[in-house]
């Protein structure tokens, strides 16, 4: 059995200093699971099938179809691509671009989208002066306007916090309560939840239910029923899931399954 490549082999992107280049990765001929790597370019990582979720900067980012995850130059991070993930991959020249200095998630425009990949189709050392080095400049002050959208979970360095991260991400239908989990971790459930806000800015419950949406967003853009989301997420039923999934973000799981399918902007409740 041949090993399937991994993603972070395809090319090295700073072997050249032009201001932007791209390339294209079907998840299907590569390892899911990109290990924790850095780049001295920024890197933009965007989904345009499927959905890849990434750690870096003490967060969990999850990057839907028509969305992509912006990482600084010299931040370290790893990623993990649904089956049927086709991404690609925009990295950046330090300086070239008025882009956050931390890590976020951009919505993609279609014209974005479009350059992108026009890019991805070009030499990678292409002359500063020519048609593609003006498009990878009008490409990144696009880039620049971008709304960010929060499909992002803070998890922490504290180890504790770590550690409850990890098993809910590996079985997010666990609904122990913050007191169990205080358990767990040997720490009182006060000291918890005081821990947990100080660290990620958010209540446990909160908290929790910010990684149910990660998950559910990851999940129903691999194709996942809303059914089977529900169940893997340990919602007593269908309904309770939906509300929740609508009330956080402005439309209900069958309907952002549907923008998925059309490329249309999803509606995002602030």
């Amino acid at each position: 059995m041949i090993r399937a490549q991994s993603a972070i082999s395809v090319f090295d992107p700073d072997l050249t200093t032009c201001p932007a280049v791209a390339c294209h990765l079907d998840f299907a001929e590569h390892a899911a699971e990109v290990p924790l790597h850095t780049h001295r370019k920024g890197q933009l990582i965007f989904a345009r099938h499927g959905a890849v979720t990434c750690t870096a900067d003490d967060q969990i980012w999850i990057v839907p179809a028509n969305c992509g995850v912006w990482i600084p130059g010299g931040v370290q991070h790893s990623a993990r691509a649904t089956f049927n993930a086709r991404l690609s991959y925009l990295f950046v020249e330090p300086g070239s671009a008025n882009l956050p200095e931390n890590c976020c998630t951009l919505s993609i425009s279609p014209m974005i989208r479009e350059m992108i990949g026009w890019l991805a189709d070009q030499n990678t050392d292409y002359p500063l002066n020519n048609h593609a080095a003006r498009l990878a400049r009008v490409t990144l002050d696009e880039l620049a306007e971008m709304p960010r959208e929060r499909f992002n979970l803070p998890i922490s360095s504290n180890s504790k916090i770590r550690m409850i991260a990890d098993a809910l991400t590996i079985e997010p239908s666990d609904r122990s309560t913050l007191a169990t989990w205080a358990k767990r971790v040997a720490m009182s459930e006060r000291s918890l939840a005081r821990l947990m806000i100080r660290e990620t800015g958010l209540t446990f419950g909160r908290w929790r239910q910010q990684l149910h949406l990660v998950v559910a967003l990851r999940e129903l853009a691999s194709g996942a029923t809303v059914q089977n989301v529900s169940v893997e997420l340990g919602y007593e039923s269908v309904n309770a899931f939906i509300t929740m999934f609508k009330a956080a973000l402005g439309s209900t799981p069958a309907q952002y399954r549907a923008t998925l399918l059309t490329g249309t902007k999803r509606p995002i409740k602030d």
